[in-house]
């Protein structure tokens, strides 16, 4: 199976994962993700072209915010919510509930 590359733990930095969950788009992927668990990357409920989401999947897997693994011709995602929580304890959390809290608020 190809790997996928992504960074280790020890790599993952602040400004990256703060840079790729500032963008709706991203945050709305990683919100199905946290809610879901592992999504097959055609699945995910977004309103940009296929070819528009690969990009965005990129930004958040260099991040270090997602996993993409390959299995025949389809592509999962998942969070990697283990590794964020032990570098940066509780962001995820909190960007998740601002991200709900304002979603209602629209």
């Amino acid at each position: 199976m190809p790997t996928i590359d992504e960074p280790e733990p020890t790599e993952i930095e602040l400004g990256a994962v703060l840079h790729a969950l500032s963008d709706p788009t991203r945050l709305a992927v990683v919100r199905q993700i946290e809610a879901d668990g592992e999504r097959c990357c055609g699945t995910l409920v977004v309103d940009v072209a296929k070819s528009t989401l690969s990009q965005h999947l990129r930004v958040l897997r260099e991040a270090g915010l997602t996993r993409t693994r390959a299995c025949g011709n389809q592509r999962w995602v998942s969070l990697r919510r283990d590794d964020l929580d032990a570098v940066f304890p509780g962001l995820l959390d909190v960007v998740l509930r601002a991200a709900d809290r304002t979603s209602v608020a629209l």
